[in-house]
């Protein structure tokens, strides 16, 4: 986080992902060609400082509140402006059409640029696995040809001196409140922009037909009639009350369990100390980890995939319960399990928007899935990493959210 916005008050602070090694892109003016491309390259990764990400039950119930700048994983996303959300197609996966489910977001503000004060990057997945199947042919696509992607990334950035936070840090005194109520989300999802209303009882929003039919399958048939009568015997403002008492929280129950990233150096877990000293906010035992990562090795096909494989187990043993690793640094590389499915320099596309170069900045790995209870059934959401290319010059638009690249790499079973 910017130093203008660094707090610590009664032991709670607002962590970020991009205070430790974020780079201007001046600082990227000394790099060889983008499109030379050498086997040293997969090593660059290990000489760079990487800040590991871990969940953690969340400390209290609003804690992952917008307002508060949260790095978080699953429930509904933090939306960094509230109001400008992404548009219907972009909220949609590009292969099934509907729409995409909350997996992640990572605060990450660069403190060089005035535009970036606050940064915030989100990833949003449909949970279909036969999506994630044809996403594997679509990522390989270019120009002139339009991917069809089931895994998306956004970036949201905001000067300090907004329409929606105060340019002073939160005091966690309970006295923290946005400057600016945010557009009015789905009632089923809770995550995208409800522009589509219910006919009856003009107040449950959706953002797509499928939701509203969910919805009134699960139970607001009853409560649309409830509303509708409420609604002929009070005042407009009072049945507006009413009605949000009736709809209450968010109706779907497909999310994933909400959690609360939280962010440590790689190198904490480099000492002989730390490897006696478990994560303090463990939330499943070491056997139970190895476990689930060990179990997708049986699904690596050839000895280059294994090598790799090896290499990224023994990476990772060093903080198994690890979920994310970002490293904004221009010379970083992601740590790839396996060595086939990999994209080259040529592989990653230029910023939608300036048409600059974009670069890895964080990875997601598959132990998230263990903590969201995912089953490890033959057609149950998988992956073996999910990489996040992003604007080198994290770039300015009249958008609010941008849409950046991801990368899937599946194990070689799956492909």
């Amino acid at each position: 986080m910017p130093k203008e916005m660094e707090v610590e008050e009664n032991g709670l602070h607002v962590e970020n992902f991009g205070s430790l090694h974020i780079y201007s892109e001046e600082e990227h003016d000394d790099e060889q060609d983008p499109q030379v491309e050498n086997e040293e390259d997969d090593e660059v990764e290990e000489q760079e400082p990487v800040t590991l990400g871990f969940v953690e039950k969340p400390k209290s119930p609003n804690s992952l509140l917008r307002h508060f700048f949260p790095s978080k994983a699953g429930g509904v996303p933090a939306w960094l402006d509230p109001v400008d959300l992404p548009s219907e197609r972009s909220r949609a996966c590009g292969i099934c059409g509907e729409p995409l489910q909350f997996l992640l977001q990572v605060y990450a503000p660069i403190s060089e640029k005035e535009s970036t004060f606050h940064r915030t990057l989100f990833v949003f997945m449909c949970p279909s696995m036969a999506c994630l199947l044809q996403d594997q042919h679509e990522q390989w696509k270019r120009q002139p040809e339009k991917p069809s992607r089931s895994v998306k990334v956004f970036r949201c950035q905001l000067c300090r001196s907004n329409p929606f936070y105060s340019s002073e840090p939160p005091r966690f005194d309970g006295t923290d409140k946005p400057s600016k109520v945010g557009a009015e989300l789905c009632c089923w999802c809770g995550t995208w922009k409800g522009d589509k209303v219910c006919s009856s009882c003009k107040s449950a929003r959706y953002c797509s037909e499928k939701h509203q039919i969910m919805h009134w399958r699960s139970g607001h048939k009853v409560d649309c009639q409830r509303i509708s009568c409420q609604s002929l015997v009070s005042s407009s403002s009072n049945s507006t009350t009413s009605s949000m008492k009736i709809l209450g929280k968010v109706a779907g129950n497909t999310l994933w369990t909400e959690f609360e990233i939280v962010s440590e150096d790689e190198c904490v877990f480099d000492t002989e100390a730390s490897e006696d000293n478990n994560y303090s906010t463990s939330l499943v035992c070491n056997d139970q980890m190895d476990e689930t990562v060990n179990s997708l090795l049986e699904s690596f096909e050839g000895s280059d995939d294994k090598k790799s494989w090896a290499s990224f187990q023994e990476r990772i043993s060093k903080a198994p319960e690890q979920v994310l690793r970002y490293c904004r640094d221009s010379k970083a590389k992601p740590l790839w399990p396996m060595s086939s499915g990999r994209p080259s320099e040529s592989d990653i596309p230029k910023c939608n928007y300036c048409h600059g170069p974009m670069h890895y900045e964080f990875q997601i790995l598959p132990q998230l899935l263990y903590y969201f209870g995912v089953k490890n059934d033959a057609d149950s959401l998988d992956w073996a990493t999910i990489v996040a290319y992003t604007c080198a010059a994290s770039c300015e638009a009249s958008t609010g959210y941008k849409e950046e690249f991801a990368w899937v790499q599946l194990s070689s079973s799956l492909v």
